[in-house]
């Protein structure tokens, strides 16, 4: 694809995009259980929200309420994993490599488990009851750090003297992804006798976005902020990482500053939404594939499109389990996996000669 091509067509897909969230946003906060809202009444209570203008009554302005940070939350969990899927395929190379493959998202559900066992469990929807003022923060940090120490351990078990392989890229992954399943299913079976733990644990496994809070999408955009103030340091250095890394360092390209800070976006973005929603599996691998094969390969146009498309992807795959499913236990870490599952398998088998190859 020429250049002049593909910037036309990351403007349009953009444009498209931004449209699509706005129209998903505002049908997420529409329809609940309380009843449907006008478009007027929605915009007139966000706009409450926010401090500006007259509430609704007592119900639909706390329907709306409710609805617009559930909204929030879920579109910077999708924007959050498939920013740093994003970044992990460009860091490895490869377009296989997700939070979820490579164990990153396994490793922030791990230390948020732990804390969660440290600071006595969250109460229900996610909320804790005691230690209320430290116990998020001592979560979303031990997620972040579970999500940091397995990122930097895929990447030296991966590592064959500055090269990646993607064989064993692939199979630490899964070595780490079931040792991560085992750990969290002793920690379950040692807090049998304590629901309340057992429920929080269950919650970060399957994944959720339901009753969401001012701090859970805070705390994600945030992580998605932060990620997104270092895109301008490593989007055109991993462009150059392409055709190796001892090209790049042959290019002038600072390798190990690129390394450290494509992980260290990845792992906050992955830990940010891990922290407020679990274990929401395979977005980073599908969101940042269709990207690319619209714009290209070009990380200056793909992570901030990226971004937009996860959270329309999950958005949107919350609009269709709400109207579609609803009453059904299915939780969003259930579905992204039916779905990812199965988009993976299609992606060995389109690239079967290049696996072939490893």
């Amino acid at each position: 694809m020429s250049p002049q091509r593909s910037a036309r067509a990351a403007w349009i897909l953009g444009v498209c995009l931004t449209l699509a969230l706005a129209l998903f946003f505002t049908l997420s906060i529409r329809g609940g259980a309380l009843g449907t809202l006008s478009v007027a009444e929605v915009f007139r209570g966000v706009l409450a929200v926010c401090g500006f203008g007259e509430p609704l009554d007592r119900v639909a302005q706390a329907s709306v309420r409710l609805r617009l940070f559930d909204a929030l939350t879920a579109a910077g969990v999708g924007a959050a994993l498939a920013l740093s899927g994003s970044l992990l395929q460009g860091l490895f190379r490869n377009g296989l490599a997700s939070p979820s493959m490579i164990g990153v998202t396994a490793g922030a559900a791990l230390g948020a488990a732990i804390a969660i066992v440290l600071v006595g469990g969250y109460g229900p929807g996610l909320y804790f009851e005691q230690n209320a003022g430290i116990a998020p923060i001592l979560v979303t940090g031990a997620g972040f750090l579970g999500a940091l120490g397995v990122g930097f351990l895929v990447l030296s078990l991966g590592s064959t003297r500055g090269r990646i392989s993607v064989p064993t890229l692939l199979l630490v992954g899964i070595a780490i992804n079931t040792c991560v399943a085992g750990a969290i299913a002793a920690i379950q079976s040692a807090t049998l006798g304590d629901d309340h733990i057992v429920r929080a644990i269950m919650s970060w496994t399957f994944g959720t976005l339901d009753d969401r809070s001012p701090y859970h999408a805070a705390l994600v955009w945030s992580g998605v902020g932060i990620t997104l103030s270092l895109l301008p340091f490593v989007a055109y250095e991993l462009d150059l990482f392409v055709g190796g890394e001892e090209d790049a360092l042959a290019l002038g390209v600072g390798v190990g500053r690129v390394k450290i800070l494509s992980l260290l976006g990845a792992a906050l973005a992955a830990a940010s939404a891990v922290a407020v929603a679990g274990q929401i599996a395979f977005i980073g691998l599908i969101v940042p594939h269709l990207i690319r094969l619209v714009v290209g390969p070009a990380h200056r146009r793909l992570l901030p499109l990226a971004l937009l498309g996860g959270a329309v992807f999950l958005l949107g795959a919350d609009l269709v389990h709400r109207h579609l499913f609803a009453g059904t236990n299915l939780q969003p870490g259930v579905i992204m996996s039916l779905l990812g599952g199965p988009f993976f398998l299609f992606l060995l088998v389109k690239n079967r000669r290049a696996v072939e190859g490893w």
